[in-house]
């Protein structure tokens, strides 16, 4: 099942919203309708975010090329922190010149791609963990960066699987991931379709986790990578680093080149997403503050280069630790 794809002149795509409940299918046929499924967190994960900002360009300037800009324009702010959703829309534009056909199969091209990248970037991912840790490799996560967040296979998570493959798996600790659960809604959804041994924990418990030497290693996707090494993740992935490093274990980061934003020179510099505090406050219907509470809704946190123990794309392996640079 692909997480996002073009079919009969529109966009599809899961509505991770739904899960683990129910596997529901969008059918979203304007740009408008995407820029509400992007909002509400329906599509989510950097790379799923880049395919949807290529073919989001693709409905744009197919339904109306006159009226595309602004489309375009506010498609692209849907979500600012995460750097591949403007990625996505301003790759597939540059083919604009060449008509509308050619945006969409710029596009498409950006859809294959990303199967075929995760998938290389999860075995190198693989391949580094190997090297530094004793079979089988117990491994945390944090949010979702599995499928779901991509088109079909996935980066952190992608990781994960090829451990799983190759038989050198051990057991996945989730994080939970307030305020919204991607982790025991999503990642534990994903693992438990793949067979994994997981457990689920609360987010206060992860750097626990770590102490106890549960974990050989820590394993997260990203939003955006700085030019310096920088990388802006999920809220509560920077506690993870803090306390890889005082574990002493690896800090590992899976993401595609497109993540890597070299026009950025480090992670001060991005804009952080605050979301509605009623995320904060309410799980589902029910409501767990008292009326009137302020609440402060960081989306996502900044981890330092120098926690990073590598960063892993289809490209290449980067060691900010250890000072070098993207």
């Amino acid at each position: 099942m692909r997480t996002i794809e073009w079919r009969d002149g529109h966009i599809v795509a899961v509505d991770q919203t739904a899960l683990p409940d129910a596997v529901r299918m969008l059918d979203l046929r304007t740009v408008e309708d995407l820029i509400d499924a992007i909002k509400r967190l329906a599509i989510r994960g950097a790379p799923a975010l880049g395919v949807a900002g290529a073919l989001g360009a693709a409905l744009a300037v197919r339904d109306d090329p006159d009226l595309a800009g602004d489309r375009v324009a506010a498609l692209r702010q849907a979500r600012p922190t995460a750097v591949n959703l403007a990625w996505g829309v301003d790759r597939a534009l540059r083919r604009l010149p060449d008509g509308p056909d050619a945006v969409l199969a710029e596009a498409l091209a950006v859809v294959e791609e990303d199967v075929r990248c995760n998938r290389t970037l999860a075995g190198r991912g693989a391949d580094w963990l190997l090297g530094r840790a004793a079979r089988p490799v117990n491994v945390q996560t944090h949010c979702n960066a599995g499928g779901l967040a991509c088109v079909e296979w996935g980066t952190a998570l992608g990781v994960v699987r090829a451990l799983h493959e190759r038989d050198a798996l051990g057991r996945v600790y989730v994080d939970e991931t307030r305020p919204l659960l991607q982790g025991s809604r999503l990642t534990a959804w994903e693992l438990a379709q793949l067979g994994i041994a997981h457990t689920v924990v609360v987010d206060g418990a992860g750097p626990s986790v770590l102490a106890r030497g549960l974990a050989d290693a820590v394993v997260v996707g990203a939003d955006r990578i700085a030019a310096n090494g920088d990388v802006i993740n999920k809220i509560g992935t920077y506690p993870l680093a803090l306390a890889a490093a005082r574990a002493g274990i690896p800090f590992l980061v899976a993401a595609p080149e497109s993540t890597v934003d070299l026009a950025t020179p480090s992670g001060a510099e991005v804009e952080i997403e605050v979301r509605d505090g009623a995320e904060i406050v309410h799980i589902g219907q029910t409501t767990i503050a008292p009326a009137g509470t302020e609440t402060l809704n960081f989306a996502f946190d900044l981890t330092p280069a120098d926690l990073v123990t590598a960063i892993v794309t289809e490209a290449r392996v980067i060691h900010p630790a250890k000072g070098e640079r993207p």
